[in-house]
């Protein structure tokens, strides 16, 4: 049994503090008071069905703080799991929260292998091993979904380790040890680990640009989406996955890794990366089009949520569309139950479902629901197969 430390308590730190808990003495620390108060009582502060589930009916040794101290000194690991947003003034991620950790982790005197599981730009591993004098500093990416977090790394696609040490293969290990299934581990230079993040990532967000251009090709040119889609995606070599039309790709990964990965081009030949980055953008300003076209006085959206069963809208693709909404000077309203405040970024919230129903001239849904079955001549959405 090891002693880890777990440093940040989103989708990523969350997930990892309960899957290592399961054979390992953890604690986990947070900033965020409210967040660890509701852990202690056993309950998840976010959505994810796998965690709650956990949280309450597994044997875990599990404790939450919100007070670092002590927690370095006797660790064997300390994963590193806070956030690093895009700065759009650097154009670079803001690594500002996991340099602190690390300064804190070596000041303490601590011994520990320090696991970064923060998103990080290529090279950054080796800048803070160059400036901390020491070469335990590990980058081991994660590949989660929002809202499925904990199912992820209990059936893992692969475990990726940017070390190939004695370490870093004792904690490739314990990741395996709390997975129901075996996986294959790759061990590589920490720069190579830090690009495949940002490299899959990106191809998700090409897969995703692809099917919403073939949709705004469909769209515009009066053919039916679905069935492009299922004849292009009967083909093996595509598959038949990740391939429903969007209002854009959004969350908390992939508008900034693509952003992120272009940046690192800087001085390398691409046109791929960059257009990635651009039709987004260009998909967001097609649906605001396509909704103003309609004319409406006032246009519901329909959850700011980016996916089924989660809680969570940070950098949603809807929010684009809300923004060139609001440059039109067309009223908007949303409705979204995860938001208790009657307003959200100063546009009212209506989350009783009828009067949102009935108030809104045009409903914009990036997902179908039952919910707005009964209104289904006032609703705009490229959802071909009610699904994420």
């Amino acid at each position: 049994m090891k002693k880890i430390t777990i440093v940040g308590l989103g989708y990523v730190g969350l997930s990892n503090a309960v899957l290592l808990a399961q054979n390992n003495q953890v604690i986990a620390v947070d900033i965020v008071k409210e967040k660890v108060d509701q852990l202690k009582q056993g309950k998840s502060p976010i959505a994810d069905k796998e965690i709650e589930d956990y949280l309450a009916n597994k044997e875990l040794n599990l404790e939450f703080t919100t007070d670092p101290n002590g927690a370095y000194d006797q660790a064997d690991f300390v994963v590193i799991a806070t956030p690093t947003d895009y700065n759009t003034e650097s154009g670079y991620f803001d690594t500002s929260s996991v340099e602190r950790v690390i300064d804190d982790v070596v000041k303490s005197g601590s011994q520990a292998t320090i696991i970064i599981k923060s998103t990080i730009p290529v090279g950054f591993v080796d800048k803070m091993r160059q400036q901390h004098s020491t070469d335990k500093i590990i980058f081991s990416p994660e590949f989660l979904r929002e809202g499925r977090a904990l199912y992820d790394n209990l059936h893992p696609a692969r475990i990726i380790v940017g070390d190939d040490t004695p370490s870093a293969r004792e904690f490739a290990q314990l990741l395996l040890d709390g997975a129901e299934e075996e996986a294959p581990v790759l061990f590589m230079p920490p720069t190579e680990a830090e690009a495949v993040k940002l490299f899959a990532n990106t191809y998700l967000a090409m897969r995703v640009a692809f099917f919403n251009e073939l949709d705004t090709y469909a769209e515009v040119k009066n053919l039916d989406s679905e069935r492009i889609i299922k004849g292009i995606s009967l083909d093996p070599r595509i598959g038949d996955y990740y391939n429903n039309p969007s209002f854009g790709y959004g969350g908390y990964c992939l508008p900034k890794d693509t952003k992120q990965l272009l940046a690192n081009y800087q001085g390398v030949p691409n046109n791929i990366i960059a257009a990635i980055v651009e039709a987004n953008e260009t998909r967001i300003q097609h649906v605001a089009d396509q909704v103003m076209a309609k004319s409406p006085k006032v246009v519901g959206i329909y959850r700011l949520t980016m996916k089924t069963d989660s809680d969570n809208f940070r950098q949603s693709s809807i929010q684009g569309v809300i923004a060139r909404l609001q440059s039109q000077d067309v009223k908007v309203v949303i409705y979204e139950p995860a938001i208790s405040d009657d307003k959200y970024n100063g546009i009212p919230v209506e989350n009783d479902l009828d009067k949102f129903k009935n108030n809104s001239d045009v409903i914009v849904a990036n997902r179908l629901s039952q919910d707005i079955a009964d209104v289904a001549e006032k609703v705009y959405s490229r959802d071909v197969y009610s699904r994420d």
